[in-house]
């Protein structure tokens, strides 16, 4: 990023921006559809926004950070992954199913099986709680 001087809103919003595999800019190289962020009336930062086959990757990326080699993990933990990009959206992503398949070292229908598998159990878990 350039342009921020280092500013400490800068500093501040960074872990959010790499997050979310977004990209900062100086405020006055933003472009249409980037964020500018103010701080006290000055533009401190642009914020651009990955495109969402990017972000899938990303996700799949700290994920991968925070989990370990993906294809190595035991069936619960990419069970809680695939919930966990299930609840990010990662699914609603063109080829979603099939790149979370690959990442994981499954086959597509295991990954449908996990997500009608949480599916199942949070409609248990609905009525449990509306009796």
């Amino acid at each position: 990023m350039t342009g921020t001087g280092g500013h400490p809103f800068a500093a501040a919003v960074k872990p959010l921006v790499d997050a979310m595999g977004a990209e900062m800019v100086a405020p006055h190289e933003a472009r249409g559809d980037d964020v500018v962020l103010s701080w006290e009336g000055e533009e401190v930062v642009a914020v651009r926004l990955p495109h969402l086959a990017d972000s899938l990757d990303h996700l799949l990326a700290d994920l991968e950070r925070r989990h370990g080699s993906l294809p190595a993990l035991g069936r619960k933990d990419k069970q809680t992954v695939v919930r966990i990009l299930e609840e990010r959206g990662a699914f609603s992503v063109r080829h979603g199913v099939e790149t979370v398949a690959s990442a994981l070292g499954v086959s597509r229908f295991t990954v449908y099986n996990y997500l009608n598998r949480e599916n199942a159990l949070n409609s248990e878990k609905s009525a449990r709680e509306s009796d």
